[in-house]
């Protein structure tokens, strides 16, 4: 089962401008975007904007809001490029990531900002080996090789209720 069948490119934008403005180093914040769609997926069921992570060398990485991110680079390599009317509304460098403009909350759902907020409350002040170290251990990074995918079912399998969680996900 794919995880990132049909990603919402508007709402990535509205969780990393949300983290930005309350995490600016940018690792920090790509790790509190994991832990917050693991805890979605975990309590809700859904991941909240559909993106999927790539076991990168420092841990797992949301790929479309890490495209987001190298396009406010000036480096648009990845799979997806940003819409014009978003490109604008977050600046990056290398290590950290200024929002232009506030999240629209609105786009966001009262389940999905708990999870933002319950993430950055609990990793968004870590240090970078600090993330690193914590999401190494991670079993879903385990599972996959080097810049691969992550599958869905990795993800799940180390959530409490994995078997019923994807049960759920196969059938809706």
């Amino acid at each position: 089962m794919p995880l990132r069948a049909n990603p919402d490119i508007k709402k990535a934008c509205e969780v990393l401008l949300y983290v930005a403005a309350r995490v600016p180093d940018l690792y920090a914040a790509l790790k509190v975007i994991y832990f917050a769609d693991k805890g979605h997926l975990s309590e809700y069921g859904r991941l909240i904007y559909g993106d999927s992570y790539v076991a990168m060398k420092h841990g797992p990485v949301p790929s479309l809001a890490f495209d987001i991110v190298r396009d406010a680079r000036g480096r648009a390599d990845g799979c997806y490029r940003t819409p014009p009317e978003i490109r604008s509304d977050i600046t990056a460098d290398d290590r950290t990531l200024t929002p232009c403009r506030v999240a629209n909350a609105d786009l966001l759902s009262e389940s999905e900002i708990e999870c933002l907020d319950a993430a950055i409350d609990q990793y968004g002040g870590m240090s970078f080996a600090e993330l690193k170290a914590i999401s190494h251990r991670e079993p879903a990074y385990q599972a996959a090789r080097d810049n691969d995918f992550i599958p869905i079912e990795a993800i799940v399998a180390s959530l409490p209720d994995a078997d019923d969680l994807l049960d759920y996900l196969a059938n809706g």
